[in-house]
């Protein structure tokens, strides 16, 4: 094979297109993966619609991705022709900057790179990655079912490994959708006593299916009322995409509760 198909951004708006390119050669650091699955993440309108300053396009987005890798470019060091990783909105990092020896990847001073924005993503049947920004992806997980745990999960899960909650504590998932329905199962799964918050009855058993102890039907109650009625939740996962619904809900942590937003909200 010495071609890859791509779905482009050609320019900010223009929309994305269907095009074909010789296969990329992977650089010092890099490796090529061929892309089983990809998620489409609301992020990726970022790219589409040019919302970021200083994207150079055309641009291909996507950073939800699952594959194999296919080829080694020179120094990559612990990976092997045929893996399977998953890559991210994290595009990699140095290792050794300040950030990086903190503990602070993410923040790499000399890598400002962001899959699918600052370089190439997975909306193609092949992409480049720097090593660095690799995860291996264990054979039993599906790919398609699976490529969101390379943005949605690791968004929901970070949030909650973060939010100071303890096995036990009152934990409220606010917004049933794509990041939501991630968040349930991770917090079931880690112990917390789990409410599910969304608007509407129509989601409640797909949320109790996933682990949700309770339920708050937000468009029929007052959630921070309810929550508070609870003793107060140690944490709310605010992962709705809607600025009324989270001051709804702002009432409702306990003491020494905490809120975390990471719904994208528009102006």
């Amino acid at each position: 094979m010495t071609k890859t198909r791509a779905m482009i951004v050609p320019e900010a708006g223009a929309g994305l297109q269907v095009v074909e390119r010789d296969l990329p050669e992977p650089g010092r650091h890099e490796v090529r993966i061929r892309v089983h699955a990809c998620g489409v993440c609301h992020s990726d309108s970022l790219t589409v619609e040019g919302h970021i300053p200083g994207i150079s396009y055309p641009r291909i987005p996507g950073h939800e991705v699952i594959g194999v890798i296919d080829a080694l470019g020179p120094d990559v060091d612990g990976w092997n022709v045929g893996a399977r990783v998953g890559v991210g909105w994290f595009g990699g990092s140095c290792g050794y900057c300040g950030h990086c020896q903190r503990g602070d990847a993410f923040a790499c001073e000399n890598m400002r790179s962001v899959t699918g924005l600052t370089r190439d993503g997975g909306y193609a049947t092949h992409m480049l990655a720097l090593a660095s920004a690799l995860a291996r992806v264990p054979d039993s997980l599906d790919a398609v079912e699976s490529a969101p745990l390379l943005c949605a999960g690791i968004t929901t899960f970070n949030a909650l490994r973060n939010c100071g909650a303890k096995p036990g504590d009152l934990v409220a998932i606010h917004g049933v959708g794509g990041l939501g329905h991630l968040g349930v199962q991770f917090a079931a799964r880690q112990g917390f006593r789990t409410v599910a918050v969304n608007r509407g009855r129509d989601k409640e058993a797909l949320a109790r299916s996933l682990g949700a102890h309770d339920y708050i039907d937000a468009g029929a109650n007052d959630p921070a009322q309810l929550l508070q009625a609870m003793g107060g939740a140690k944490a709310i996962i605010a992962t709705v995409t809607s600025a009324e619904a989270m001051q709804a809900i702002a009432g409702g942590p306990g003491v020494n509760g905490t809120m975390m937003v990471i719904g994208a909200v528009g102006r």
